[in-house]
């Protein structure tokens, strides 16, 4: 009892909060056999059943609801321990884990990470390609693109820049059907947007523009299916304009058309910023989103 591994603890509490061995060992980047052998040696150790299992997944038994809140007091203290020992890491080598939207993390990050590579090839990055807010402080990265400020005291965070949107289309399909001359001529043209959202027709009824559903002949909800449809030729969508700028198959159009921007966040935990590796990475992404969102970032990737 006294010599149980953490990592047990930590299992169990990543299976109790996600529901079932696969999404838990999505969080944790480990194999679902090697959580259920974790859990198996939990409940042996401990002599009580931690969960019910069932083909909906994993249900806290009573006896796993009343461990739960001290075992995650104890993973979040493993946790923070961790991330001190990683603070005072002097080495610019190891891993780095950044998170980053879907479009940052596909067609940014990759051109940035390889001249980070020429720079400090000790570094290895690990990039998480994901819409959601990661956690910094479970650890489930060591720092975050974020296009809203972090609200956790525990966060420390700095403003880059203001990415700029824009209205694109593929330029075959603009020589197809045309180039819009101002906004009430999107409605004769084929737009592409979010599937489940109503958050452009929104936008559009703002500007007195009138959109349905079915004028978004193109709908989806993953950011890199709409680049990738707006570079095929679907229709007019949005895009960064860095990137619009970038892509040889894409031309910007309706210039004038008021757009929100999208502010860039970095942000890490207290604990890791003084990690000589981290600060390194930090600091290098700082300056390259800084000339991405200036259309300077010759290296950001276009998916050409």
């Amino acid at each position: 009892m006294d010599n149980i591994d953490w990592n047990l603890i930590k299992s169990f509490v990543t299976v109790a909060e996600t529901g079932s061995l696969s999404a838990a060992a999505r969080k944790l980047s480990a194999s679902q056999p090697t959580l259920g052998r974790h859990i198996g040696e939990l409940e042996q150790a401990l002599g009580v059943t931690l969960f019910r299992r069932g083909r909906s997944g994993y249900a806290l038994t009573e006896a796993g609801a009343t461990l739960f809140e001290r075992g995650k007091t104890v993973s979040e203290q493993a946790s923070a321990f961790s991330r001190l020992a990683l603070g005072s890491v002097e080495a610019i080598e190891g891993t780095v884990r950044i998170a980053a939207s879907e479009v940052v993390a596909a067609y940014v990050l990759p051109d940035m990470m390889a001249r980070l590579g020429i720079d400090e090839p000790g570094i290895e990055v690990e990039i998480v390609a994901s819409n959601q807010v990661e956690n910094l402080l479970r650890r489930d990265a060591d720092i975050a693109i974020r296009m809203v400020k972090p609200a956790q005291n525990e966060l420390v965070a700095r403003k880059v820049c203001d990415i700029e949107l824009c209205a694109c289309a593929a330029i075959s399909y603009l020589d197809r059907c045309g180039r819009p001359l101002g906004p009430a001529d999107l409605v004769n043209h084929a737009l592409i947007g979010f599937d489940r959202s109503d958050e452009m027709i929104r936008a559009f009824s703002r500007y007195g523009i009138p959109v349905t559903r079915n004028s978004f002949r193109f709908r989806a909800d993953n950011q890199i299916v709409l680049w990738e449809a707006v570079r095929a030729g679907n229709g007019i969508g949005l895009g960064q304009e860095p990137l619009a700028d970038l892509d040889p198959l894409v031309e910007k159009v309706l210039p004038g058309l008021p757009l929100p921007a999208l502010p860039v966040w970095l942000a890490m935990h207290r604990d890791v910023r003084t990690s000589v590796r981290i600060r390194r990475v930090a600091d290098f992404l700082h300056e390259e989103l800084k000339h991405y969102s200036a259309g300077a970032a010759s290296g950001a990737n276009s998916a050409r």
